[in-house]
């Protein structure tokens, strides 16, 4: 007899495992900065990244790893139309169109992914799961992510949300009333809402969220009658009252009942007391809010207690985000076109969205990451936020360089793919928030600059010698690409001694040499040719924490033989690397 085995709950599609090892796949790739399609490259903290997302997210893994605090996503929502992933990093991205067929000569698409696909699902899972397994590594122990999805995968992503990160970090599926119009097609439904899925890191870790605060009206009672009577108990010389000083006995005091005596001296009960009532805080709570500072008054006889917490009135976010608040997809048509004369994006998301997420931390220093960035939103959200509150929100944006359609508006407006009018929305974006806020203070400081890079394969030749070819001058050759710069060197040695990509980068000149400088002296590296011994020498004497440079770069083997001495003498704590 064939046994069949222990049958057991799983969640599993076609190349699943496979997809999952993805996530942890080494890479040789790397990411090459873009000066000319930046702004402020020298000086910005903010990230626009062009590539796969897979690819990107392991290559940035080790230098964000726990430092991002909050990440939104907007994938696509596998309706039928394509989505474009290259999970083949032996090929590039066109090559990988090309050989899978997806494409025709002129670039016309050849193949859906439409609901007859028997794999219809399994692809959409495939292309999700090892990047979601890797953007849960870039959060912070009390970090959150957000993902909008529409009906066909929300429950598919739900079940690979709660795999990757466990069900218990499931902080809610949010409703966003996405139109005031919904679709009147269905003679069954009509819907007019999306949802954006929320979970995090570590639920453990996180304090508050706020979905809205309001001005205080009045003092809260801590009434309800619908609650079971309880007793709490309150400290001595806590409670505020109204009441004239005095004895006053234990009773029942209408809804309340007073079980113990107490003494009332300049406003102020001076004794422990407790309360019978349906009270809505339980003992653990009224400790807490109290430790905290809220203030609980008893205004009269009857002993019904009231809180002040002081200040405005801060409330989680509710689980309906409605349109009046945050906007539609019409109102997001309508930021865009404040920006473009062209309507070059189908489907962004309202800008109001982004920001009212955003504002869900209390702190407003923090990394946000979004790699599904499309017309980048986030990006613009994040400058607007900063500019309404003073805050010092850092972008990371990733996007795929996907081709527009050669009929739409977009391409005909000079956009050839998705990068190029993310980049010029956050350009546009940026010039218009500061004129807007032309009369703030500290406006100047606002950053509304971005740093490019781009996703190519190593700086270093694949070299592989036989054994008759092999020599002595071989074992030394410099294995670095032609086309590679000083500053690609640079971004790869950053991404190997995980210094963030938004660092500041200084260049000096030494001896006729081109030096960076990242993050003042952290971190100090030199790719010119032909580095002499009085360049060392300054530098050490510089002690900086690293110091990089060419295998190829010392001038003479006598450089060579003095390079390690002469860090010893000046700085025997660098960190000295050889590429």
């Amino acid at each position: 007899m064939i046994d069949d085995g222990e049958e057991r709950y799983q969640f599993t599609w076609p190349d699943k495992k496979a997809h999952a090892h993805l996530a942890n796949t080494p890479t040789t790739n790397t990411l090459r900065p873009c000066r000319e399609e930046s702004v402020d490259f020298d000086h910005t903290q903010n990230l626009y990244i062009e590539g796969d997302n897979l690819e990107v997210l392991k290559i940035i893994r080790e230098t964000y790893l726990g430092k991002v605090k909050m990440i939104y996503i907007d994938p696509p929502y596998n309706t039928g139309n394509d989505f474009v992933y290259n999970d083949d990093f032996s090929q590039t991205v066109s090559e990988y169109q090309e050989n899978s067929g997806q494409f025709d000569n002129e670039g016309n698409c050849l193949v859906q992914n439409t609901e007859s696909n028997g794999r219809f699902h399994t692809d959409w899972l495939n292309m999700i799961y090892p990047r979601l397994k890797v953007a849960r590594d870039l959060l912070t122990e009390d970090g959150v992510i957000f993902i909008s999805i529409g009906e066909q995968e929300i429950d598919n992503l739900k079940k690979c949300l709660n795999e990757i990160f466990g069900q218990s970090n499931n902080i809610e599926t949010y409703i966003w009333e996405s139109t005031f119009r919904p679709d009147n097609s269905s003679s069954i439904m009509r819907r007019n809402a999306e949802y954006i899925v929320c979970f995090a890191k570590n639920i453990a870790n996180i304090d508050k969220l706020v979905g809205e605060v309001k001005k205080k009206e009045g003092l809260p009672s801590l009434t309800k009658n619908s609650m079971k009577e309880s007793i709490l108990k309150f400290p001595a010389d806590i409670v505020l009252t109204y009441l004239d000083d005095g004895i006053y006995r234990k009773g029942v005091r209408d809804s309340y009942e007073l079980l113990d005596d107490v003494e009332v001296k300049d406003g102020l009960i001076v004794n422990d007391f407790r309360l019978k009532g349906r009270m809505i805080w339980g003992q653990e709570n009224l400790n807490r809010e109290i430790a905290s500072g809220t203030k609980i008054i008893i205004k009269g006889n009857g002993f019904v207690p009231y809180t002040d917490k002081g200040g405005d009135s801060v409330m989680s976010p509710t689980k309906i985000i409605p349109n009046k608040l945050v906007g539609d997809v019409l109102s997001a048509n309508a930021e865009m076109s404040k920006l473009f004369t062209n309507k070059v994006f189908p489907y962004p998301k309202p800008l109001t969205l982004i920001k009212y997420l955003l504002s869900y931390f209390l702190n407003k220093e923090f990394i946000v990451l979004d790699f599904f960035s499309g017309s980048a939103t986030t990006a613009h959200a994040v400058m607007q936020l900063n500019a309404e509150d003073g805050g010092n929100r850092k972008f990371i944006m990733v996007q795929l360089p996907e081709k527009t359609d050669e009929k739409s508006e977009a391409y005909k407006a000079g956009y050839k793919t998705i990068c190029e009018i993310g980049k010029e929305r956050i350009r546009r974006a940026g010039k218009k928030i500061k004129e807007e806020n032309a009369d703030k203070e500290g406006i100047d400081k606002l950053d509304i600059g971005f740093r490019v890079l781009k996703l190519d394969s190593s700086n270093m030749q694949d070299v592989y010698y036989t054994p008759q070819d092999f020599s002595e001058q071989a074992l030394f050759a410099d294995n670095v690409k032609p086309d590679r710069t000083a500053e690609d060197l640079l971004f790869q040695v950053m991404l190997d001694l995980g210094v963030e990509l938004s660092a500041t980068i200084e260049q000096r000149t030494i001896d006729d040499k081109r030096v960076f400088f990242v993050n003042d002296n952290y971190l100090v590296a030199c790719f010119d040719e032909a580095i002499s011994e009085s360049t060392i020498t300054e530098i050490a004497k510089m002690q900086p924490h690293y110091f990089v440079m060419r295998d190829s770069s010392l001038a003479s083997d006598n450089v060579a033989d003095n390079f390690d001495q002469l860090f010893e003498t000046y700085s025997k704590d660098t960190i000295r690397k050889i590429l």
